[in-house]
């Protein structure tokens, strides 16, 4: 086999494969990616055996067809130091040896043959398709994919839910301690249907989505999702379980409601956060008429800090204690130039939302509050 390939759009191309290739691989040839010369095209494969992803590109004066797996590391170390140059291609089907050409040196490995190389996960006989514009989905994972955990006892937390209903798309994450719920109205569903995405093909995802108009069809099963836009082919397996109750523990009817300038507060809160205790990162907001205290101290080493911040209450005096990165991350993602904080006592989750939200948007990020001393 033979192909002539430009270097930048070849090594764009693994370094997105290259993503899903774990460190510690159950089969060896996983470490590989897939290359499959059918006419001028050129399709590649990179797999974890969980998720898979598959791509192509147009190569020039292809000659022979067939499949044959290459170490992804050494592609990509080899690939990401040329500029952009056409590179020849010549793979012996017997060895499956390599030589790559430049305009300035050849460059020789070994491969393996791709007929040993697992195939893409079986579809489920029971399917569920919906779609997604590209930037929607790419946003709606930018602001949930923060709150996944990290749980093995609890692995239905490890992943962004995806809930469809007849008239809207609910996404929401949470580790326990911050819950994120993203809505949609433009994503409908003819009946209600919900799987679980894990975190890696979602970091996944994010990395080589566009943010242009393309639109992404995601179709999954009892065990499989599967999304597909442009020339690329992601496959992945669900998280197997059924998702916590998220509305159940979104509080109602809270009464204390505070508007702010977000970049206010959260550098007011980055300063403050300095001199927090390092074992409990305690911040403790102090609300009365039109301003918020935020303070923090450390006993141990003798250090505190506090500033007063304008905002817009009229409800009772009340204080309540966030733990500082989590309250600095959400801050962070909101991207309304003014956040309203719904709280209730300071024992009640304290509801984060932005001002304003995108057309056909809402979003709302929850945080559990931190015990206060005082």
């Amino acid at each position: 086999m033979k192909f002539n390939v430009s270097s930048t759009k070849l090594f764009a191309q693994l370094q997105a494969l290259s993503r899903v290739i774990a460190s510690k691989n159950s089969l060896a040839i996983l470490e590989d990616v897939l290359f499959d010369l059918n006419g001028n095209v050129l399709t590649m494969t990179a797999s974890d055996g969980e998720t898979t992803i598959r791509t192509s590109i147009d190569v020039e004066n292809a000659e022979g067809q067939g499949k044959v797996a290459f170490g992804g590391k050494l592609l990509l170390d080899t690939l990401k130091e040329f500029p952009e140059q056409p590179l020849a291609f010549q793979i012996d089907d017997q060895n499956f040896g390599l030589n790559i050409t430049s305009s300035n040196g050849t460059y020789s490995f070994v491969g393996q043959n791709g007929n040993e190389y697992p195939e893409m996960a079986v579809e489920d006989e029971q399917q569920n398709t919906f779609t997604m514009a590209a930037d929607m989905l790419l946003n709606a994972i930018n602001k949930t994919i923060f709150c996944t955990a990290d749980d093995e006892l609890r692995p239905v937390m490890n992943g962004i839910y995806f809930d469809l209903q007849e008239d809207h798309i609910t996404m929401v994450a949470t580790d326990a301690h911050r819950l994120v719920r993203y809505t949609n109205e433009q994503v409908k569903a003819a009946q209600p249907i919900s799987f679980i995405l894990p975190k890696k093909p979602a970091l996944l995802l994010k990395n080589v989505l566009g943010k242009d108009a393309e639109d992404v069809t995601i179709t999954f099963g009892v065990r499989n999702a599967k999304f597909e836009f442009g020339r690329t082919l992601i496959v992945c397996r669900q998280i197997e379980g059924r998702f916590p109750n998220y509305n159940a523990v979104i509080p109602q009817n809270n009464q204390n409601k505070v508007v702010v300038d977000r970049q206010t507060l959260l550098n007011a809160c980055k300063r403050v956060a300095v001199f927090a205790n390092t074992g409990t990162s305690l911040l403790k907001l102090a609300l009365t008429e039109n301003q918020i205290k935020i303070s923090a101290q450390d006993i141990d080493f003798s250090t505190s800090a506090e500033e007063t911040i304008a905002c817009s209450y009229n409800a009772a005096p009340m204080a309540i204690g966030f733990k500082a990165p989590f309250l600095i991350e959400i801050l962070g993602q909101v991207e309304s130039d003014e956040v309203m904080l719904e709280l209730s006592d300071p024992a009640r989750a304290g509801l984060i939302l932005p001002v304003e939200n995108e057309a056909n948007e809402d979003v709302l990020m929850l945080l559990m509050p931190m015990l206060l001393n005082d």
